[in-house]
């Protein structure tokens, strides 16, 4: 598998090693974002995916229009930076947030994942305009310092479990409105979360996430049939479920 350069300066990265998060990045213009845009709607937001659950997940296992945005070179070269050239695509979300959708509450998504270690970059790829009305990614720079406790979260929110408030300090939030085709960089620790969509338009995002070979996924646990892709460099360890991208 191909290994890109290093997109990322050295004090880039140490800004992420500092802050859990860097960004944002172009990985495709607006302009591009738009017919790519037109298939998402017309191909998969439609369609059933791989994963049996639900049909927003794991879209890049099916849909190569997902894949490649996922594995652009903007993204992957970046994150070669961070934790080296042999990365795996194991998973992927399409956070479609519809006027007056749920807030997700604040949390880290390690609290979630069934992988072991849990070493993981993600990328939050804006499809449409995203901004302050309409939900954007909020979170908190240095929050990947400590792990924090998750507890139950309210009825009224996405997710079934949040990080407990009383762990944090959300006041040092920040803000991350992208235009379509822009992307942030985040950790498994980064505390992160974003409020309900208060607009009238919908905000649709494409989060990949990437780890290294020496971390073991327990595929079953996602769903059955589940597998990663090798995006660059070298499956050196051979213990995970590996499957080829799709062909369209």
């Amino acid at each position: 598998m191909p290994i890109s350069p290093s997109l990322l300066s050295t004090e880039e990265v140490a800004r992420f090693h500092r802050d859990g998060y860097i960004g944002p990045f172009a990985a495709v213009s607006p302009e591009e974002m738009s017919g790519i845009r037109q298939r998402i709607d017309e191909t998969v937001l439609t369609t059933p995916g791989p994963n049996p659950k639900v049909n927003t997940t794991m879209r890049h296992l099916d849909k190569r229009v997902i894949y490649d945005l996922c594995t652009h070179p903007n993204i992957v070269g970046r994150i070669q930076g961070i934790i080296g050239p042999h990365l795996l695509l194991w998973a992927g979300t399409m956070w479609n947030k519809e006027p007056g959708g749920k807030e997700i509450p604040w949390h880290q998504d390690l609290n979630y994942w069934p992988v072991e270690p849990i070493i993981n970059i993600t990328a939050w790829i804006a499809v449409d305009e995203v901004t302050v009305e309409n939900s954007c990614v909020e979170l908190i720079p240095g929050s990947h310092k400590k792990v924090i406790p998750h507890i139950k979260a309210p009825a009224d929110k996405w997710f079934e479990e949040e990080a407990d408030p009383k762990f944090f300090d959300a006041s040092q939030r920040i803000q991350l409105p992208l235009r379509p085709g822009e992307f942030i960089l985040f950790n498994e620790k980064t505390l992160h979360h974003s409020e309900p969509n208060r607009s009238n338009k919908r905000r649709l995002g494409i989060a990949p996430r990437f780890t290294v070979p020496i971390v073991r996924i327990d595929h079953d646990q996602l769903f059955p049939g589940h597998a990663a892709i090798l995006v660059s460099g070298e499956d050196y360890m051979g213990f995970n479920r590996l499957t080829n991208p799709p062909a369209a």
